[in-house]
């Protein structure tokens, strides 16, 4: 029996089920449930990481409290007790009770070293979200300065990466700077924490929504699922490698014969048990919460 199953027979109502969360109907509010299913290339992979969708949570909840100077989130205040007393247990550590948003559908990315899609691009076409970065730069190098560099959400498919100037048609103008700037200025505020804990945040993604009338920062906030951290006191290629996210994961289904279509190929227990290392030890480091390992995964 999956979490979601278990918590559906306990009586909360699914409101929708993503790669990784599982998000509950409580009436004025909603239940997100970070389950320790893991994807790639927009697939779920059999395997779960134990204790992910722990750090996700605390992660997520460390870097809303952090940057809500600078935009306000969608978080409220938990009430464990309005759900079944089953029902707590299950989700401790890995739920957080939020506010209804109307999503915008951009992942607002912000980097600051070139890897992924981002390097992808600048070694096929010299350009970085269709506008042109310094030459001679190389994989793992640093950028001038942190780029915006948003993607068009898609919940069937790919998401789309796109220009600025595409993003301003799409949102409009106002809109469009303003994903750019609070993106920004939440990335600086977390590079500060995350430099502190001795990592690189080479790059991160946030959603945003509207709730009435005012931008929130929704969804996550700058995990391992939706970040990258590089040790820095590795050089950019050995950090890459060995990064505290899940590119260990993307880069193991890359040696595959696999279509990136489902089913996805299962994962092994050598590779799962370091990503679960990982994830566990960036956050405690970045944000002091130490999740003892649990030995089992909802």
């Amino acid at each position: 029996m999956t979490a979601a199953a278990g918590l559906e027979a306990l009586g909360l109502r699914l409101w929708r089920r993503g790669k990784v969360r599982d998000t509950y109907d409580l009436g004025d509010r909603l239940l997100m449930v970070a389950s320790d299913r893991i994807s790639a290339f927009d697939c779920v992979l059999p395997t779960p990481v134990p204790d992910k969708g722990r750090v996700l949570t605390q992660m997520s909840r460390f870097f809303f409290d952090r940057t809500r100077a600078v935009v306000p989130n969608h978080l409220c205040a938990d009430d464990p007790a309005g759900l079944p007393e089953a029902a707590r247990a299950r989700v401790a550590d890995r739920a957080m009770w939020v506010r209804r948003a109307e999503r915008i559908d951009v992942e607002c990315v912000v980097r600051s070293r070139l890897a992924g899609s981002g390097w992808a691009e600048v070694r096929e076409r010299g350009t970085l979200a269709a506008e042109p970065v310094p030459a001679g730069l190389g994989e793992g190098d640093a950028l001038p300065e942190p780029r915006f560099t948003p993607a068009v959400k898609h919940d069937r498919g790919h998401d789309e990466n796109v220009s600025r100037a595409h993003l301003r048609s799409l949102v409009g103008t106002e809109v469009a700077d303003q994903l750019e700037s609070v993106s920004l200025a939440c990335f600086a505020a977390a590079s500060g924490l995350v430099a502190a804990a001795g990592f690189v945040l080479v790059d991160t993604k946030f959603e945003f929504g509207w709730i009435d009338g005012r931008l929130h920062c929704i969804d996550e906030c700058v995990t391992p699922d939706s970040s990258r951290f590089w040790d820095a006191s590795l050089p950019a290629r050995a950090g890459a490698r060995s990064g505290f996210d899940k590119q260990s994961v993307r880069d193991y289904l890359l040696q595959l014969d696999w279509d990136r279509t489902p089913p996805a190929p299962p994962l092994p227990p050598e590779l799962v048990a370091g990503v679960r290392a990982r994830y566990l030890e960036a956050c405690r480091r970045i944000t002091g919460i130490d999740l003892s390992p649990t030995s089992s995964s909802p």
